[in-house]
């Protein structure tokens, strides 16, 4: 029997802009050899919709779809995919909603995800002593000594500010006193600074005399007390003795929590319309995770993961590890991940300029530019991409700068499309860089919207304007800019991300700089094509096209024709991936 869903009915005006048909085989051919479909049925047929393909300079528009073995075999109008029909397909009437090519998370955390999950969530904390209670709760039921960990505060959202506090942020007391014999370690929403409680302290042998790490800061008070704030690579100190309980726990604990962590976050992400997730850093071990995943049929949403780790972790394992459309095109190893600085909310983005609001310091270089380029060359030799995190403008240069001598002693390599991750803060002599080296900035959309109340206090109005979250001005200078959430430090939503880039609204109704908002075709190519391109995907995926992966999100308003205050009503109905629904919202 066929198979219908059907979405409740909504009238949505369809633009047929052009058809692609493809011409489907006779309803009489004979059944498969397994006993399946028949040869020239569909899988699955999506009709009376408006499908945005992206493909083609005018971006085809088309009411129907069909899939067979994961792929997409036509395109047009209903009629034209009807003979795709039969006994063994699933049709969804779509009603006239919109569907699109699957969303692609850019940049983001896949166990971290799912970890965020496991932990205290302080993302909606309203000032620090809501923090605070949250952790008292949690240590009335823990057994003492057991760490306790949270992560998503943020010093410049709450509603008053901590008392007492050093350089904006809370001192450890309050939170020692609710804690006392349970180690305490709190991530800061960037991931880039933690806090900890005084148990933490004792554990992880910090205290007065403790010197700050290479590319990291212990925060002290006037009499040189530690605060419990620990920027960019100072974290190290705890989070070593944290792991010492994480190496306590059986083998089989440990690949239980893991699997649960993507679990979580593969639920999650299709919950989002997310179809595949790039991963901004994973050890060779998570890698491994991955893989058995994938063998298992465990990884519904694609993955493309960017290793870890400097030149010695690496060398000798990359060729091991290179592997492209692993397990059914759901896991690519093809990319390196590196950090050069630290964010901008806590004072550790490399700037520069002194930082407005601290002029006594301009952020951190939490990696050498040398250890950097040391990988980079590793890197070329061995085929792979690399990407670095680099969000002041003194972070961005350096980056471009050792790129740009890499690729010059390989001249006779080309359509490399090394990346940039987050490129928040540019200076203006910068800009054209990116095009011209054929470098990538993968950028994150709805930081604009959550950091833009507080990044003037950081750079000044001036620095600001010119150089902070420049979307336009890098696409006018032909560069390609990609969309994501880097969650956990955000929200995984891409509809909260695709309104932040086409509208720059922050909270209280100003905007950021509208001027650099993009249009909302340009929104949606940053978050399929442009994403698929930068991972060297987009004859895959990231347009809807005959031969190409069925990935498709299903979404209930349009948001490409809506007002803009109603994008952030839009829900997801279907998340489909390979011409499988993996996700339904009325399921």
């Amino acid at each position: 029997m066929i198979r219908h869903r059907e979405v409740p009915s909504a009238f949505v005006r369809l633009l047929l802009l052009s058809t692609l048909a493809a011409c489907a085989p006779d309803a009489g051919d004979s059944a498969d050899a397994d006993g399946g479909l028949l040869e020239g049925e569909a899988e699955l047929v999506l009709t009376n919709g408006k499908i945005a393909t992206l493909a083609g300079e005018g971006g085809e528009v088309v009411s129907a779809l069909a899939s067979r073995d994961g792929r997409i075999v036509a395109l047009g109008a209903d009629g034209d995919v009807s003979g795709w029909i039969g006994e063994g397909t699933e049709v969804i009437d779509l009603g006239g909603r919109l569907a699109i090519p699957g969303f692609i998370e850019g940049h983001g955390h896949f166990m971290g995800l799912g970890n965020a999950q496991m932990i205290l969530d302080l993302t909606a904390a309203d000032t620090w002593g809501d923090i605070v209670s949250l952790v008292g709760e949690a240590a009335s039921s823990a057994e003492p000594g057991a760490w306790i960990s949270g992560r998503g505060w943020h010093q410049e959202k709450w509603s008053e500010p901590p008392d007492p506090m050093v350089e904006g942020q809370p001192v450890h007391d309050g939170l020692s006193s609710v804690s006392p014999e349970n180690p305490v370690i709190l991530t800061h929403a960037s991931g880039h600074a933690s806090f900890v409680n005084a148990k933490a302290l004792e554990l992880a042998g910090i205290d007065a005399d403790t010197p700050n790490p290479a590319g990291g800061e212990i925060v002290h008070d006037a009499t040189g007390r530690p605060t419990g704030v620990l920027r960019e690579t100072a974290q190290g100190l705890a989070r070593r003795a944290f792991s010492e309980e994480e190496a306590s726990r059986s083998e089989a604990e440990r690949d239980a929590r893991a699997r649960e962590q993507v679990r979580l976050a593969n639920q999650d992400l299709l919950r989002k319309g997310i179809t595949s997730f790039q991963d901004a850093g994973s050890g060779f071990g998570t890698v491994d995770l991955l893989k058995r995943l994938a063998d298992e049929g465990g990884l519904p949403v694609r993955l493309y993961v960017m290793l870890q780790g400097g030149a010695e972790a690496l060398e000798g394992r990359l060729d091991e590890y290179h592997m492209i459309g692993y397990g059914s095109d759901r896991l690519t190893v093809r990319s390196i991940k590196q950090v050069a600085d630290g964010a901008l909310g806590s004072h550790g983005a490399w700037l520069l300029q002194p930082y407005s609001d601290m002029p006594s310091t301009t952020g951190l270089a939490t990696n050498p530019p040398e250890a950097i380029e040391r990988v980079a060359r590793l890197a070329i030799e061995h085929g792979y991409q690399v990407n670095t995190h680099a969000i002041g403008d003194r972070a961005n240069r350096e980056v471009l700068d050792l790129y740009e001598r890499t690729f010059a002693d390989h001249a006779d390599m080309s359509d490399l499309r090394w990346r940039i991750e987050h490129a928040q803060h540019i200076d203006p002599a910068d800009i054209p860089r990116f095009a011209e080296l054929g470098v990538i900035a993968s950028m994150q959309g709805v930081h604009a919207c959550s950091d833009g109340p507080w990044v003037a206090l950081r750079l000044g109005e001036g620095r600001a304007r010119s150089g902070a979250y420049v979307w336009q001005d890098l696409m006018r200078a032909g560069a390609i800019v990609t969309n994501g959430t880097d969650v956990p430090v955000e929200d995984a939503d891409p509809l909260a991300s695709f309104h932040c880039t086409v509208t720059r609204l922050v909270d209280g109704g100003a905007t950021f700089y509208e001027e650099q908002a993009m249009t909302r075709e340009e929104a949606l190519r940053s978050y399929t094509w442009a994403n698929a391109f930068a991972a060297f995907e987009e004859d895959l995926k990231g347009t809807l096209e005959v031969g190409k992966l069925a990935d498709v999100t299903v979404l209930s308003r349009d948001i490409l024709t809506i007002p803009a205050d109603e994008i952030l009503e839009t829900a997801v109905d279907y998340t489909i991936i390979g011409g499988r629904v993996e996700y339904s919202r009325e399921n």
